[in-house]
């Protein structure tokens, strides 16, 4: 019987809890697949010093838990960083940033040595943009970096949504990004951009694939 997308998450989140770091800082994300991995941290507890969160959402849990979370501030480096993606390639590159936590997301996977991203099957693509690409944006910059996207062919709009750093986002459609590093520097360049959800020049080191087959290991 095929599994459920949650079930999917709740393997692929079990699957990463071998790649944490005795004794070392660990990276944790955002996201419905990372709540799954969460939850599950409390069985490796005595690994784990602390724990670095790139959203509110996350450190709420992870502290719910009784996790120690630390500031970026704090800590020189992450030994792995695991969260999810909303897509990946076949080059380990990412659309990150449905649930708007980008900008915190990228900081920390910048002084993570090991990236792991944990998915379900259907994140996996040929090319990256099916998923609307987002944007994080300078509230008073929104209107010139839309046109901008738009200029690309993106339909672009607004969220309806407040960043955990009190910014806004652009949600760009209908991009086949067939170059990910070169579109992530490009927009990354523009006044008003905090980042875009483009992980390219910080990839994943390793995927963890929930396939109804078990989960598939993909290594760079």
């Amino acid at each position: 019987m095929a599994l459920t997308q949650t079930e999917l998450k709740r393997e692929v989140a079990r699957e990463a809890l071998a790649y944490v770091e005795d004794g070392k800082i660990l990276g944790v994300g955002t996201g419905s697949t990372v709540d799954q991995f969460i939850d599950l941290l409390p069985t490796i507890r005595e690994k784990i010093p602390a724990c670095v969160s790139s959203s509110e959402r996350s450190t709420v849990r992870l502290e719910a838990l009784g996790f120690k979370v630390l500031d970026m501030n704090e800590v020189d480096e992450i030994g792995v960083y695991v969260d999810g993606a909303d897509e990946i390639d076949p080059r380990y590159s990412m659309i990150k940033g449905g649930g708007g936590a980008l900008t915190r997301e990228k900081i920390v996977a910048s002084i993570s040595k090991r990236f792991v991203c944990i998915a379900d099957e259907s994140k996996k693509v040929g090319i990256l943009g099916n998923f609307p690409l987002p944007v994080e944006v300078i509230p008073m910059a929104a209107r010139a970096i839309k046109a901008r996207l738009e200029a690309f062919g993106a339909e672009v709009t607004l969220r309806d949504f407040v960043t955990d750093n009190q910014c806004h986002i652009l949600d760009a459609r209908g991009l086949e990004i067939l170059e990910p590093e070169i579109l992530e520097r490009e927009i990354n360049s523009w006044p008003g951009v905090v980042t875009v959800g483009l992980f390219a020049e910080r990839g994943a080191d390793v995927l963890l694939l929930g396939t109804n087959e078990g989960v598939k290991t993909f290594t760079r």
